[in-house]
């Protein structure tokens, strides 16, 4: 196997050196700054992105996606409402300042301060030509192990000073068979993009002449297993598809159409106050939307679930939002305390990881998001609900570190409240559990309000914040193509 190691040369003169067997490659001065890699580009890693000092710390970003995923919205882009773009923002906004690589880390080692990462991208489908040699990118020490003859499935190596877990984490299915195979997921814009395309197949497919009336009730049943805010919203979103364009489109189908909402837990929204609960779920059932609570879904096949308490169930989609798993890089740290009950990294009150042979914190590691529980004191897993946030804590850290400045007092968050949209232009707000400030509740119209300032103020680009874009669907409505 052929081997590239990147080595910084120290001095005024350091050049990143790449050798070979038999050739020598030079390449630009790097620089001397502390390499800070972030891991991850969602709500913590992206946020740290932004505001950490570019200028001070060389910054590496290693994350699947190259994009960031505004999760509060994806119900909304999932059916039509807002557009997909409407919902991301772009990682290499920040380059050439950031190094960014779209790629998993597979491994860390804590010892050396070395991740193994692996491309996320597909390998390349023809050999590198006259046997080159990849050059590692200047200002990050690398070592390359290259397939031969494949430059796609090479394997490489990044060093680090400090570094920031925020690789987030995936969805829970209680390893619950066939869900993984037969449900969508809500957690990233590609979700969003084929539950949309799914709808929209449902009704095309139940539209022509050859189908009966029963296969279309089958068809046209759309389920949804978790009752917490993303379950919610996306049914509420789909709610108000049903009774505008879908009716006005498929007249004699939007009739037809059916929503189930299932759960295990008595209640829907069950971080809500009461109040809230019983007045959604009043909302819900006025509005034809099946709350179906403890329930328990046994297996899934493909048009079809089980349900211990129903039997047989038929659906034509069927969207999975149970909870959230440990992303597999946290499973396979071994070094790093665990929560016994959720297997996330456990963290200090500075946010550093806890090492497990020790006990005590990892000085050069953070970990934050749903990655990572602060021990004895967990965060809600909201977006909404925690002020100031992990990330933004822990970049004016790292900021003052630089510049060799006291450490801020440890990370203390304050709720801020939750929100969940219900469907016509109504939500529940919930501030009973705030640790100051007025504790109020709001429902319909002026939690909605509420709602869509909230998001409107978190989103985080000019681009996004445009409000004649936000306004374009509610004023012609949603595209029904497919394409």
């Amino acid at each position: 196997m052929l081997r590239v190691r990147a080595q910084v040369v120290p001095a005024n003169r350091a050049k990143i050196a790449v050798t070979t067997g038999r050739r020598s490659f030079g390449a630009s001065a790097a620089r001397r700054e502390q390499h800070l890699v972030i891991l991850g580009s969602g709500w913590g890693g992206y946020e740290l992105l932004r505001k950490v000092d570019k200028k001070r710390w060389n910054v590496t970003i290693v994350s699947p996606n190259n994009y960031f995923n505004f999760t509060p919205l994806l119900a909304s882009c999932a059916v039509g409402t807002l557009e997909f773009r409407s919902a991301v923002e772009p990682v290499r906004r920040y380059t050439p300042q950031v190094h960014a690589y779209q790629a998993w880390c597979d491994s860390i080692d804590f010892k050396h301060k070395t991740l193994t990462c692996m491309p996320a991208t597909p390998p390349l489908p023809y050999p590198s030509r006259g046997g080159e040699t990849p050059k590692p990118d200047p200002g990050t020490s690398a070592t390359l192990q290259v397939a031969p003859g494949n430059r796609g499935t090479q394997q490489y190596e990044l060093k680090y000073d400090k570094l920031v877990i925020a690789v987030g984490a995936y969805n829970r299915t209680f390893f619950i068979p066939g869900v993984k195979e037969h449900a969508h997921f809500l957690k990233d814009i590609r979700d969003a993009r084929a539950i949309r395309a799914r709808i929209l197949e449902c009704f095309e497919q139940a539209n022509q002449p050859t189908i009966t009336d029963d296969d279309r009730r089958k068809l046209l049943h759309f389920c949804i297993v978790g009752g917490g805010p993303t379950g919610v919203e996306f049914a509420a979103e789909l709610h108000d598809l049903l009774h505008a364009e879908i009716k006005q489109s498929y007249p004699s189908l939007a009739r037809m159409a059916k929503i189930s909402l299932y759960d295990v837990a008595p209640r829907i929204l069950g971080s809500f106050d009461v109040g809230l609960q019983d007045w959604a779920t009043k909302k819900f059932t006025r509005e034809g939307i099946n709350i179906l609570t403890q329930h328990h879904v046994d297996r899934v096949e493909s048009g079809k679930m089980y349900v211990k308490e129903q039997g047989e169930v038929h659906f034509g989609l069927l969207v999975w939002s149970t909870g959230l798993a440990p992303n597999p890089l946290v499973q396979n740290l071994t070094e790093a305390e665990k929560d016994p009950k959720t297997a996330s990294i456990l963290t200090d009150e500075h946010l550093n990881v806890l090492m497990k042979d020790t006990g005590a914190p990892n000085p050069d590691v953070w970990a934050i998001g749903d990655a990572a529980i602060i021990k004895g004191n967990p965060l809600p897993a909201t977006a909404q609900g925690e002020l100031p946030s992990p990330a933004q804590y822990l970049r004016k850290k790292l900021n003052r570190l630089v510049r060799d400045r006291a450490a801020p007092e440890p990370f203390a968050f304050h709720n801020a409240g939750s929100l969940a949209y219900l469907g016509d232009w109504q939500a529940v707000y919930d501030r009973s559990h705030a640790e100051s400030g007025p504790k109020t509740m709001e429902t319909g119209r002026v939690a909605w309000l509420l709602w869509r300032s909230a998001y409107f103020t978190m989103t985080l680009s000019l681009k996004n914040k445009a409000v004649m874009r936000r306004f374009m669907n509610w004023i012609f409505g949603r595209d029904l193509s497919r394409f």
